[in-house]
């Protein structure tokens, strides 16, 4: 399909993406009009990148801390990639459903909607959430309803107001949603004032039902005051987009003793003390549409709110301004300055960043528009990157797949294929085609898919890198090793004991390599360590202290639903424990933080105490209460006689008659050992030095660590039963 998207900082295209898939309680829709929000979207387009961080010089900042951890080089590769990178724009539109999960039972094929939501985008084929679909009724027009997602964020910034009859409200800003709530705070009952700089936005206020319009700033305070008897606003709405504060302190000036000033628009929230002190004002912030904006369980996994507890939902928001619309109660006709076809949307864009054409709603208009009945049209998942030759097959080439475009595998798994001869990335496989586009054509492979049927069926794939969210790693795995593949992937290798039967019988059945990503044990400082351990005598005692503040709520790695940290990132040291001491866990004790709270998660912060085949005994405390500051992780090992010390990858510290101190500027993770050694292992057909069996034992010791903090009780960790 083609799709709208920013490359780089500055550049609109219009180019060639795979179609989405479909998946649960998400529907497919096939736009004929979508609506540009000019201030959210240009928001993200810098013309001039240098000007935006002399303006902002905490992204440079940004920079330099990832500099420290990562290298310099990595950081450069990376910095420099995003100036190609795509993303994508837009959330508001209008089309009929194409397609629709099995889980959506009250929409069908062919329904004419509106579709909203955080990056589906100005496409021909479009992937939402159910509860951000709703159905347009017969007498609204396509190019109208595309409206509906701008005019629930301004229903909601009205709701927030909590506007009453005959209440004064000023309307700081008369953009696009600005010019909305004007409409929707009169229908409410208000007496309206709007104020603009724009003398033509002011003139189409009043046209469109405004009472009294502004445009000059020195006198717009005066002007609400005399239309208020000296009183002032009862609410002011700011609706500007602005990097000065000047519309923060405008709403406090013509704002009344103990009124209300709501906050919609991206504006520099500045306000000044001594008069929000003496007139007693309160600030409400409007987030997005409305209950349930970036509530996942909302929005992707189709979770309503209770009508009796919550009125107003995004869902209800959006067909309470369609019913506006059909009523004729509000007017967006007057508000579309520009219509472009989507081929030409590089145009619109420039159109609205030049801002000398008086622009305010761009609306683009899809081939769909042009037929009565939506048009029959499969999907195309795959797009092959051009001037992109496929490698010859020779014997010992290694042509990989990689599942998931995340962060680790642009910053440690790719760099280390990179270094390897004779292996390249043939195929991508992410839910977002934006993003599979951007790694297909960075790291010139033939292809990028939605589908991962294309991958499994691809022959001249035979290595999978398994890189996606964790819930997703075991099925994806499994399915590899039975089409045939080789896989690597990410820790962990499952998130369950079934899960963990699965791909260890999909080993043993396909006969393929498999190695799960627990980097550590290739990274010279714990490599030191476990050196010196082996060497001795009897049972040691091993202390691991792990802090990670990062994994924390809203972040989807901190859901103990699908793993948590536990799972997720303990798994490393339950692996690192056995490789250390080369002895199996036996039995757990663990103890965690109160659970049932959004954040701190109870289940991510656990002190745990293992016992080990040989007589040996390790705690792992693992938190995500910390701060940055304090995070990191500390291995202490002691046996008789010494003790070995690592802490962060950087240093490594040896106690015996005397002690010997190493360190590093920069943490040395092993990722680039780790790949050459399993690409090595695959090649020669020998056993990975990570097996299938490793990735069960640190799923299992996991599982079993969270049961004893659950039940209080210990449990025994016995990896035979699991496997037998």
């Amino acid at each position: 399909m083609n799709q709208v998207l920013r490359k780089g900082f500055k550049d609109i295209v219009v180019t060639e993406v795979p179609d989405p898939a479909l998946i649960a309680h998400h529907v497919l829709v096939r736009p004929c009009y979508s609506l540009i929000s000019s201030g959210t979207e240009t928001a993200s387009i810098h013309p001039d990148v240098l000007k935006t961080v002399r303006e902002n010089p905490s992204h440079l900042q940004t920079i330099l801390n990832v500099a420290r951890v990562e290298g310099p080089v990595k950081t450069f590769n990376e910095v420099r990639a995003k100036f190609d990178a795509y993303a994508v724009l837009g959330y508001s539109g209008a089309g009929y459903v194409s397609a629709k999960h099995q889980t959506v039972t009250d929409l069908e094929i062919g329904d004419r909607v509106v579709y909203g939501g955080e990056g589906t985008g100005h496409g021909e084929t479009i992937s939402t959430g159910r509860n951000l679909v709703a159905p347009i009724p017969e007498d609204v027009s396509f190019e109208h309803a595309c409206f509906t997602t701008l005019g629930c964020i301004a229903m909601n910034a009205v709701r927030t107001a909590q506007i009453g009859v005959g209440d004064t409200v000023a309307v700081v800003g008369l953009g696009l949603v600005g010019q909305l709530i004007a409409q929707l705070a009169r229908l409410q009952g208000a007496v309206v004032a709007g104020f603009d700089l724009r003398a033509d936005r002011a003139d189409l206020a009043k046209n469109l039902g405004a009472d009294y319009a502004f445009t000059d700033p020195a006198s717009v305070k005066e002007g609400v005051l005399g239309i208020t008897g000296g009183r002032g606003a009862d609410c002011v709405i700011i609706a500007a987009a602005s990097k000065s504060d000047a519309p923060c302190r405008a709403a406090v000036s013509m704002c009344r003793d103990r009124g209300r000033i709501v906050v919609v628009g991206a504006v520099e929230m500045s306000f000044p003390w001594d008069e929000m002190y003496i007139k007693e004002i309160q600030v409400l912030m409007s987030r997005a549409y409305g209950p349930g904006s970036y509530d996942a369980e909302y929005e992707r996994k189709g979770r309503d709110y209770p009508v009796s507890y919550v009125r107003w939902t995004e869902n209800r928001n959006m067909q309470e301004f369609l019913r506006l619309l059909e009523a004729r109660k509000v007017d967006v006709a007057p508000l579309i300055s520009h219509v472009y076809p989507l081929a030409e949307a590089p145009a619109a864009y420039g159109e609205i960043m030049n801002g000398s054409g008086g622009s305010l709603a761009m609306v683009l208009r899809y081939p769909q528009a042009d037929f009565p009945v939506p048009a029959a049209q499969a999907l195309k998942q795959t797009v092959f990157t051009p001037n992109v030759a496929a490698p010859a097959a020779a014997p010992g080439t290694i042509r990989a797949a990689v599942v998931g475009v995340g962060g680790i595998f642009r910053w440690a798994h790719m760099p280390a294929l990179e270094k390897i001869p004779d292996v390249s990335l043939r195929a991508v496989y992410s839910s977002s085609g934006a993003r599979g586009k951007t790694c297909a054509e960075r790291y010139k492979a033939v292809y990028c898919t939605t589908d991962y049927e294309e991958v499994l069926r691809d022959r001249d794939t035979n290595l999978v890198i398994v890189v996606s969210r964790n819930q997703y790693h075991a099925s994806q795995t499994a399915e590899a090793l039975r089409a045939g593949k080789h896989v690597f992937v990410e820790k962990p290798m499952a998130l369950t004991v079934d899960e963990c039967r699965d791909v260890y019988n999909a080993v043993q059945e396909s006969g393929k390599q498999l190695t799960v990503g627990f980097n550590r044990r290739f990274a010279p400082y714990y490599v030191a360590q476990r050196k010196r351990l082996m060497r001795r005598s009897g049972p040691a005692v091993i202390n691991i202290r792990v802090n990670s503040p990062g994994i924390s709520y809203p972040y989807w790695m901190a859901d103990p639903a699908i793993g948590g940290a536990i799972l997720g990132e303990a798994c490393h040291f339950v692996d690192l424990f056995y490789w250390l001491l080369g002895s199996e866990p036996t039995r757990v004790y663990a103890h965690s933080l109160p659970t049932g709270s959004t954040e701190p998660v109870g289940q991510n912060n656990l002190c745990a105490t293992f016992q080990f085949a040989d007589g040996s005994i390790g705690t792992l405390n693992y938190s995500t209460v910390g701060s940055k500051t304090s995070q990191g992780e500390r291995v202490e090992c002691f046996a008789q006689g010494f003790g070995v010390t690592t802490e962060n990858f950087k240093s490594l510290a040896i106690h015996e008659d005397s002690s010997k101190v190493e360190t590093k500027l920069l943490p040395r993770k092993g990722y680039d050992s780790q790949m050459k050694s399993f690409i090595e292992a695959v090649r020669e057909g020998r056993k990975p030095a990570v097996t299938v069996v490793d990735g069960v034992r640190a799923t299992v010791g996991c599982l079993r660590m969270l049961d004893s903090a659950r039940t209080g009780e210990p449990r025994d960790i016995d990896l035979a039963g699991v496997i037998a």
